[in-house]
This record gives structure tokens, sequence and C-alpha cells, in this order.
């Protein structure tokens, strides 16, 4: 996950990223057209961040939806949300890397949580508590930095609001650093770390998937309409972020 000071700083400006138009037709459209029919299942949030998919989520027809993050900030925006609009969702802090077992969900959802291990092992933490709380036959789905994504377009996405920076070659563990700037021109950088596809495929195998597949992204309907034609190529073509699909 994240190390909890950094996002307890960005917290308010994290949350008004998801405003951004490629948070709301890219990445939004991509998350639930992996989730699929969610109705009466048990969901299970890592890096819920302020909440906004949990809630989503448990709108979507999911039974229950319990959020997990290790910001204590974000996780307070989250709580407050809910105390504002009940929905019934609940949230705990806590690093994934050390999370127990909660329960049996059907599904596990981590929103740009992978991306935040530094090496195998810590990426097999993570994939170790998803299996932990996953039941049989259930399945994972993940958003995350796309680590297939050519350096040198890192530079180029500033008209979606962000932008990549890394070193000159990418290694394990090579920290990918993101910079937004939000529609009221508020801007934030956090870390993400490059660990390559096979890794990532190969640490599933090992934590007792079926199957692990990159996914998209795909742009929803609503936001080709509300730009210029050829506004989402760049996006598209070389895709900052990518999907992520697993069956236990």
């Amino acid at each position: 996950m994240t190390d909890d000071p950094v996002y307890d700083r960005i917290a308010k400006e994290y949350q008004a990223s998801k405003q951004l138009p490629f948070r709301l037709y890219i990445e939004d459209h991509t998350l639930f057209k992996l989730l699929g029919d969610l109705q009466g299942k048990r969901v299970l949030d890592l890096a819920c961040g302020e909440g906004i998919y949990s809630r989503k989520m448990k709108r979507h027809g999911a039974a229950t939806t319990l959020g997990v993050d290790i910001s204590p900030r974000m996780v307070g925006l989250a709580v407050s949300q809910e105390g504002e609009q009940p929905i019934g969702c609940e949230y705990v802090v806590s690093d994934v890397t050390t999370l127990g077992k909660l329960g049996e969900f059907d599904v596990v959802v981590g929103v740009y949580l992978l991306n935040y291990a530094k090496t195998a092992d810590e990426l097999a933490r993570f994939c170790e508590a998803i299996s932990r709380n996953l039941r049989s036959g259930g399945y994972f789905v993940g958003l995350n930095d796309n680590p297939a994504n050519p350096i040198e377009k890192y530079g180029t996405y500033t008209k979606y609001g962000f932008w990549k920076t890394t070193l000159s070659l990418r290694t394990e563990g090579t920290p990918i650093t993101y910079h937004v700037k939000n529609l009221d021109g508020t801007e934030f950088r956090f870390d993400n770390y490059y660990l390559a596809p096979a890794t990532y495929e190969a640490v599933f195998r090992q934590a007792g998937f079926a199957d692990f597949s990159w996914c998209g992204p795909w742009l929803a309907q609503e936001g080709k309409q509300s730009f210029e034609e050829g506004y989402w190529d760049l996006f598209l073509n070389h895709p900052p972020m990518i999907g992520m699909l697993a069956h236990k």
C-alpha cells in the first residue's frame, strides 16, 4: 500500500482528483466493467482511500463492502461520507501487507494497490492477503500503473491532468512518480514502484490464482461523446494504467 504520512498529507487533494475526466470515464468504467454483476456479493476494497469505490460498489448491489486503507486520514474521509450519507459501508485502518483474515469475500478489489510493492516478496504479501480473504471461486479485480507503459510517454499525459517521471532505466523497485494537477489547479504527487509484468504474473500463480490477466483500459461512451474526436487516443493507445483480473 502506501506510506500513510504521504496520503494523510494529500488526502483532500487525492479525493478531489477523482473528478478528473480520465478517472470518471476510463478508470471508473474499466473497474466496473471488470467487476461485472455485484448483486448480493461480499466485497473487500483494499487501498479504498476515501471510499469512493466502496460506496459505488455498494450502490451497484454489493451485499456488503468493507474498505481497508493504511491512511487514517483517508479512512476518516470515508467514515465521514458514510456518516453523512449512510449506505452500509464499513472501513478499517490497516496495512494490507500485514492484513489478517477479515472474512470470506466473493470479490477483492485493489485500485492502485499492487503498484506500491517495491519487490516481488512485498507483492507476494499483498497477494497472500488477497487470497486469504477471498473464497474459493472468488475473484480479484485491480487497477494498476501499467508496467508496459513506455517511459518516453510518461510526460505526455498532461492534458488529462497528470504526468509521470522515473529513471531512464526501470528495474525492479524503481520509483514512478505521479504528478497530478486537479481541476482547481492544485497539484500533488506520490510514488508508485515498477515491477515487471512477468513478476506480477508469477506471484499471482504462486499465491494460488488459477489465472491472471491484464485488461483494458476502456473508455465510457459518455467520455467519448464529451470530448473532441481523438482526445483520448494517446491514453488508449499507450495506457498509463491498466486493469487486472484473477480468479482463485
